[in-house]
């Protein structure tokens, strides 16, 4: 029940974001979340697509490093304290967080996380109550 993230490595370099960009849109694939991280020399450009698959052919053939990492999405309350809500009752599983960013719209947000362990984060988050999306969800929202 994980979510397939792309990752793309772009120099620093203006217009390397757009060129992702300009590639997707001409393949027909929405782009649903992104979070860029960036290095002196390079950016590492996450992204939560529509069709996985053909975007890492249509991103490969412009000649980018992609690599796709299982992350989880879980869905909550678009209120304040929900994602400390999540966030304590994860670290108090000894549950390690590597990196995470979210998306909002009305009220419910969405929160993409790349736990240390990803069976125990959806488990500790089905416990809690919950709802863990997939691909398939996602895609049924755009």
């Amino acid at each position: 029940m994980t979510v397939r993230q792309l990752s793309v490595f772009l120099e620093n370099k203006s217009g390397r974001i757009n060129v992702v960009a300009k590639a997707l849109a001409a393949s027909g694939i929405n782009m649903h979340a992104f979070s860029m991280a960036e290095t002196t020399d390079f950016g590492i450009l996450r992204l939560i697509v529509s069709d996985v698959n053909k975007a890492v052919d249509v991103l490969r053939r412009e000649d980018f490093a992609v690599v796709l990492t299982d992350v989880v999405c879980v869905e909550c309350p678009n209120v304040p304290g929900a994602l400390s809500d999540i966030l304590e009752h994860l670290a108090s599983h000894g549950i390690f967080i590597e990196y995470m960013y979210a998306f909002a719209q009305g009220d419910s947000a969405k929160i993409v996380i790349r736990p240390s362990d990803i069976d125990a984060c959806i488990e500790q988050l089905k416990q809690y109550g919950y709802s863990i999306i997939t691909d398939g969800e996602l895609d049924a929202d755009s």
